[in-house]
């Protein structure tokens, strides 16, 4: 033990706080001695210059043995417990030095921002309990004296709890005679928290547990005896699409909850969370406040109630999507990561972490059993399994026994053109879309790419409209007459003439969900249309409103963007059509091909869900891409094995772990002479096995006004990139000017 650094020859600990709303902000607060329960994780308030702020203790330190008498104390503790467990706190610390970032950016992951603001606090109101009930005599001079007290009273009588919000009673024009009734004994005014619920006001019909087949009999059982044993090795759920994977979620999800553990559901996109939600709503009705929902959607007060009821246990399940994987969910006893596979899972902004991977190193410290289900599983987790990492479950039947959707491939060189469709529609799926109108059936139409045209372009001297922020075309928007940059949202007016050779005769090339839906409205007046992408759901609640028209066949035709792609149950959908397969395909990133399959086999999942067999058209300009050939056939273990092989073969992700280093300045030379110092320090220290490219202009070479240069390293451990390149960075002196980010186990490389 280190001599005593304070009075009574005790040793004190200091408390490091990260501050809320500053920049990662640390500093050491001395421990008042008679503020006891102070950890690891504990959110505190503590003053700072001239006034008092909160904060998260990140951890407790010995003070420097010459200033620590100087440091300021604790102002109070504001939660017993500590908001962030000793197990969130070693994910956070792990996951810091893994993706090479400081682990304040990790803390301020763990505690969302609503919880972290300063005096946010939880929403109150005032309700009246009935103490004692007058005889009769007594009620009838209340009632001549008092008439508006006689009514109170005789309203909290009449409810069953004798308690009622104020508000129920009259609001505030019924406080002085409830103010009074206090006075003389009969009711108690009371300050109660509202709990801000994110379903608002929906009401969830209770369901039962659904029998099983045998596949999902047997998944099941594996997965409940895990759960029993605690058992932390992960499970890969492979099922096909309509195989019935969410049910043995929910029966999984309810031998957990009965064994006094909590459930952590976690979905790619927001879009998934209202039907995920109203499955488990359902399922567990009969225990209210049980599920609770996070994402960022949410406003700041449902999103503070929601992670308050999970963090003191009364919420058992949560569920969301990436950021969800933080939840504060207490004995955890069961992750499930649905659409493992999903790109979304991977964050884009620092802190780059993956979710999925997260997820399952979460399972390993808590002690929890973590199931990844997909019907396209990734090819890192299928690399896991053939390794012994996983464990295999595959369910390779739908649960009602319907057929796999027929899927064909149309050829869109060989399709002649047609004015009414301007080569968007083939005629084969027109006819087929009038087809299903007629038999009052529904389609799903997929595009992914949002907007009216792709670019404008001058057919007289080649120039395109570009952002001038980013080094991207910009795309027509119809519905604001538009030109918007879909990377950092610059809108510009359309221009009447060519900027560079000032002919008139602008045109619009290519085309996106808006012109898509502008030749459908002419080719099916009659047909009730929605289209669903970024602009159509930007508004709160849009998308499930949507949704809900949709299942209740008030839509006959969505046409939207990957967000419909995936995870979606409509039984009334008969025909989906993805009107360009191509565009995934023709871009620079090692999982192109992965991507493309797993978005056809997704999409082609959501038709013949219902009683009525489900047909799928493809239309393509490269028909004979592996990609689509072995989606066509729902092929998920033949393109595994075709694409490992060639992942093997150019030492791409499983076999390898792949890391971005991108340097972006305002000044274009500085970016690219600062990549090309540190390509050369990392050149000289580099250990063997580990490779780097030579520093060039990123794919989008501009974007938010800043020249971005990158090279790429390839090695067998990434925390091995993650250190030296760390370490480099450190050493190299850049100006504010100058910002240097490293992407470990990138999943974008634009």
């Amino acid at each position: 033990m280190q001599q005593a650094l304070f009075q009574d020859d005790a040793v004190h600990l200091a408390a490091r706080v990260l501050m809320d709303g500053m920049n990662d902000m640390v500093l050491d607060y001395a421990i008042p001695a008679d503020m006891n329960g102070v950890a690891r994780g504990s959110r505190v308030e503590v003053p700072l210059r001239s006034r008092s702020t909160t904060g998260t203790v990140i951890n407790l330190v010995e003070p420097d043995a010459e200033w620590g008498h100087r440091l300021k104390p604790l102002t109070r503790l504001i939660d017993d417990t500590p908001a962030v467990s000793p197990q969130l706190m070693d994910l956070a610390e792990w996951a810091a030095r893994y993706y090479a970032v400081p682990v304040e950016q990790m803390i301020r992951c763990i505690v969302p921002e609503p919880v972290r603001r300063e005096r946010h606090e939880e929403k109150t109101r005032k309700v009246a309990v009935l103490l004692k009930w007058p005889d009769d005599d007594t009620l009838n001079k209340i009632n001549a004296r008092a008439p508006r007290q006689a009514a109170v009273l005789r309203y909290l009588h009449n409810g069953e709890s004798k308690r009622e919000p104020l508000a129920d009673l009259g609001g505030t024009a019924a406080l002085p005679a409830c103010r009074a009734l206090e006075s003389k004994g009969y009711i108690r005014i009371e300050e109660e928290a509202v709990h801000r619920d994110p379903a608002g006001n929906e009401e969830f019909a209770p369901s039962a547990p659904l029998e099983l087949n045998e596949e999902q009999a047997a998944a099941l059982e594996s997965i409940i005896a895990a759960c029993d044993k605690a058992e932390s090795q992960p499970m890969l759920l492979q099922g096909v699409t309509g195989s019935g994977k969410t049910e043995v979620y929910l029966q999984a999800a309810a031998h957990v909850m009965k064994s006094g553990r909590g459930v952590l559901i976690l979905v790619p996109e927001i879009s998934l969370t209202p039907q995920t939600m109203a499955r488990f709503k359902s399922r567990f009705a009969d225990t209210p406040g049980a599920v609770a929902i996070l994402h960022s959607a949410m406003s700041d007060g449902e999103r503070f109630d929601e992670w308050h009821a999970i963090h003191r246990g009364r919420a058992r399940i949560a569920i969301g999507p990436r950021s969800a994987l933080f939840a504060p969910v207490q004995k955890l006893g069961l992750i499930i990561v649905d659409e493992e596979h999903d790109s979304s899972y991977k964050q884009e902004n620092a802190p780059r972490y993956h979710g999925r991977d997260l997820a399952v190193l979460r399972a390993r410290m808590e002690g929890a059993t973590v199931v990844l289900g997909s019907a396209t599983p990734s090819l890192e987790s299928l690399h896991n399994v053939n390794c012994g990492k996983y464990t295999m479950l595959r369910m390779e039947k739908r649960a009602d026994g319907q057929r796999l959707p027929l899927t064909r491939v149309l050829d869109m060189r060989s399709e002649p053109k047609d004015k009414r469709n301007l080569g968007i529609l083939s005629e084969r799926l027109r006819m087929a879309i009038e087809d299903r109108l007629h038999k009052g059936e529904q389609t799903i139409l997929l595009l992914n790419r949002r907007g009216f045209a792709r670019a404008l372009q001058c057919p007289d001297c080649g120039h395109v409209v570009a952002c001038e922020h980013c080094a991207l075309p910009l795309t027509y928007h119809a519905t604001e007459n538009r030109l918007i940059c879909h990377l950092c949202g610059f809108r510009a007016v359309v221009p009447r003439s060519c900027p560079e050779c000032h002919e008139k005769n602008i045109l619009l090339e290519g085309y996106g969900t808006q012109k898509v839906e502008r030749v459908l409205r002419n080719c099916f007046p009659k047909a009730r249309l929605q289209r669903v992408d970024a602009d159509v759901t930007a508004r709160k609640n849009a998308l499930r409103d949507i949704l809900a028209d949709f299942r209740a066949h008030r839509i006959d035709i969505l046409l939207g963007t990957q967000m419909i792609s995936k995870g979606l149950d409509f039984p009334g959908v008969t025909l989906v059509g993805v009107l360009n397969a191509d565009l995934g395909l023709c871009i620079p990133d090692p999982r192109a091909a992965e991507r493309t399959f797993q978005l056809l086999t997704q999409v082609a999942g959501r038709a013949g869900r219902g009683d009525i067999d489900g047909e799928v058209i493809i239309q393509t300009y490269t028909p004979h891409a592996a990609a689509i050939q072995y989606a066509r056939r729902h092929d998920t273990d033949g393109f595994a094995e075709n694409e490992l092989g060639l992942r093997r073969q150019f030492n791409f992700p499983p076999y390898r772990h792949l890391a971005v280093l991108t340097v972006r300045s305002p000044q274009e030379e500085l970016a690219d002479f600062s990549l090309r110092t540190l390509h050369k320090r990392l050149l000289a220290v580099l250990p063997p096995g580990m490779e780097i490219t030579d520093p060039a202009p990123a794919p989008i070479a501009k974007a938010h006004g800043q020249f971005r240069f990158q090279c790429t390293l390839n090695a067998l451990s990434a925390r091995n990139i993650a250190d030296i390149v760390s370490r480099e960075i450190s050493r190299l002196n850049v100006g504010d000017d100058i910002t240097i980010t490293l992407d470990i186990d990138a999943y974008s490389f634009m």
